[in-house]
């Protein structure tokens, strides 16, 4: 069966369901009351008492139920020891919303659901947080909040683990274990697993963004979404890491950073095993796998697996570099690559190889800088069965089997396969060195020129010679050495071919 017909199938399927439960609330009202001051009226009437009001009757009614009786949903058998707690259950079946709020439209089931949406127009927030002053408008939000400064997690996922302040969060992650998606949109059919997230994916259809802020005009579809905003510009971050001094404006934020220091990747792909930190993270992954590449660009028709990517690609066509360093003025399309290059100024690099000294700027870079040593190279070429220890190093590799040069410079006509390899080479013609010795004021056009350059000023020597114990500066000096105790050369297969007659003396 085709999904288009399958959809209409299921949207016709749920316009009558609504309109078979809007009629059995109807005749549940009419048969239900009738039957109530029925009963209330002749009771007064054997008792010799004079006839009530219809409405008085049903007062006393109310009044005098017998505790034990149930008022039951005919559509999903819920109890209620009320008819007014029946009459609001009705409406999750029927979707009516009688109460509307005169400020933005907005229409709830209950009327203490509107009283408690006002706040958001009045501004109130009277619950602040003594610890760390943060305020809020409910009082469940703020006992929400006050747990995660105890830190208190005491429901545990029996799964894999992972604890919540609240058994109603338990509950809700369970469905990702499940792949429960209860929860269906009768626009597009599209699920989800929770019915906060179909709420707001209903609003995106709708296209209508009733948050706004008022210090830059941009709007949102939610209060959350304008909140988590609004910090932008306030400078607010409440939330300090336990493990380092890094704060963060939002609590999932810290969370997200959190699990850097404890490692936790509890989304693993059912495919190739592999884990990340966060499930969006394992959706765009999955779709390596599929191959599924929905994102478009309307202009070269190049896709993308993620519609982030194509934000960014978009730029190459507008020309927009946003991120501008203060430093040297060069310009980026992509924070995290500006973000890398203002640590090319600072010089800081935290993350430290513990085999050979190297220090990168990323833990991700350490992480693949690690399979050198492992020689793991998990990444191979279905063309020529050609490994390599990085994904982007194979994409490189696999555009040299297609000949396709796509990058050309305008001053020689030289082609290239990558654009950052014609970045490279342009500075050739600009004269452009960006990097500066820290030491001397000597500058170069490569990043790894300078460090190669810099070793000359620390004497670091990290390129060894395991048989006789020779330090290096530079990879290419260990693979000419020629070892004291072997009487070999460290030299690679391709290079013994080069040096073949210059060297005829070189063993193997």
């Amino acid at each position: 069966m085709s999904f288009p017909f399958t959809f209409l199938a299921l949207k016709f399927l749920n316009d009558l369901l609504k309109t078979f439960f809007a009629f059995i609330l109807d005749l549940m009202e009419e048969t239900e009351e009738s039957e109530e001051l029925s009963e209330a009226e002749e009771k007064h009437v054997k008792n010799g008492v004079k006839s009530l009001s219809r409405s008085q009757a049903q007062r006393n009614f109310i009044l005098k139920r017998n505790p034990s009786q149930k008022f039951t949903c005919l559509i999903c058998g819920k109890s209620f020891p009320y008819k007014q707690s029946l009459k609001v259950h009705m409406r999750d079946h029927s979707e009516e919303k009688p109460y509307t709020c005169d400020q933005c439209g907005k229409s709830f089931k209950q009327k203490g659901h509107l009283k408690r949406h006002m706040i958001v127009h009045s501004g109130e927030k009277p619950y602040t947080c003594d610890q760390c002053g943060t305020s809020f408008a409910y009082d469940t939000t703020y006992k929400s909040h006050l747990s995660s400064h105890s830190g208190e997690k005491t429901f545990s996922c029996d799964q894999c683990g992972k604890t919540f302040f609240k058994a109603a969060y338990l509950k809700v992650h369970l469905n990702v274990h499940t792949k429960e998606k209860p929860h269906m949109c009768s626009l597009c059919g599209k699920s989800f697993s929770r019915m906060g997230t179909l709420k707001l994916h209903q609003k995106r259809h709708s296209g209508v963004k009733n948050h706004a802020c008022f210090d830059c005009g941009k709007t949102f579809f939610t209060d959350a979404e304008l909140k988590k905003h609004l910090t932008i510009h306030n400078g607010e971050k409440p939330y300090k890491c336990s493990h380092c001094d890094k704060r963060f404006s939002r609590l999932d934020c810290l969370k997200t950073h959190e699990k850097i220091h404890t490692g936790e990747k509890p989304h693993t792909c059912d495919q190739c095993r592999k884990s990340f930190t966060l499930l969006g993270e394992l959706k765009v992954h999955k779709k390596i796998h599929t191959g599924e590449k929905p994102h478009t660009c309307d202009q070269c028709g190049k896709s993308f697996t993620v519609k982030s990517q194509l934000n960014v690609h978009m730029k190459i066509h507008t020309g927009e570099k946003p991120y501008t360093c203060g430093q040297c003025g060069k310009s980026y399309r992509q924070s995290g690559i500006f973000k890398l290059h203002l640590h090319s100024h600072s010089g800081e690099r935290p993350f430290n190889c513990d085999q050979c000294g190297k220090n990168f700027f990323w833990s991700g870079s350490l992480k693949e800088h690690m399979k050198v040593h492992t020689q793991e190279k998990p990444h191979t070429c279905s063309l020529c069965g050609k490994s390599f220890g990085q994904r982007n190093t194979l994409k490189r590799h696999q555009k040299s089997h297609s000949g396709v040069k796509d990058y050309m410079c305008f001053d020689c006509g030289k082609a290239f396969v990558t654009n950052a390899e014609l970045k490279l080479h342009q500075r050739i013609h600009t004269g452009e060195k960006p990097y500066e010795c820290s030491h001397c004021d000597k500058r170069f056009r490569r990043s790894e020129h300078l460090r190669t350059h810099e070793r000359i000023h620390t004497g670091e020597k990290p390129y060894h010679c395991p048989p006789c114990g020779k330090s290096f500066t530079q990879p290419s000096s260990l693979r000419s050495h020629r070892c004291l105790n072997t009487k070999k050369f460290m030299l690679r297969s391709d290079s013994l071919k080069r040096n073949a007659a210059s060297a005829p003396n070189v063993m193997q």
